[in-house]
C-alpha cells in the first residue's frame, strides 16, 4: 500500500504548531508511522498486535 493511499492522522494530544509530531495510519494488517515534518521519508509499519502492546506500555508508565 502506497503512502498516498494512506488515511495519516496526529494525536489529539499534538500541538497546533504541528513540530516534534508523528501520523499513524491503520491498515488492516498494520499500524503505519511517519514524521508529520517530513512526510517524503519513508515511514514504517508494525503489526496491529505489536502496536497494541506497545500502547499498552506508554500507559502503564
Amino acid at each position: 500500500m502506497s503512502t498516498t493511499e494512506l488515511f495519516w492522522f496526529k494525536s489529539s494530544y499534538s500541538g497546533s504548531s504541528g513540530d516534534s509530531c508523528v501520523e499513524v495510519a491503520v491498515t488492516e494488517q498494520a499500524v503505519c508511522v511517519r514524521d508529520s515534518k517530513d512526510v517524503s521519508r519513508p515511514h514504517f509499519a508494525v503489526g496491529r498486535g505489536e502496536w497494541a502492546r506497545f500502547v499498552g506500555f506508554l500507559t502503564e508508565a
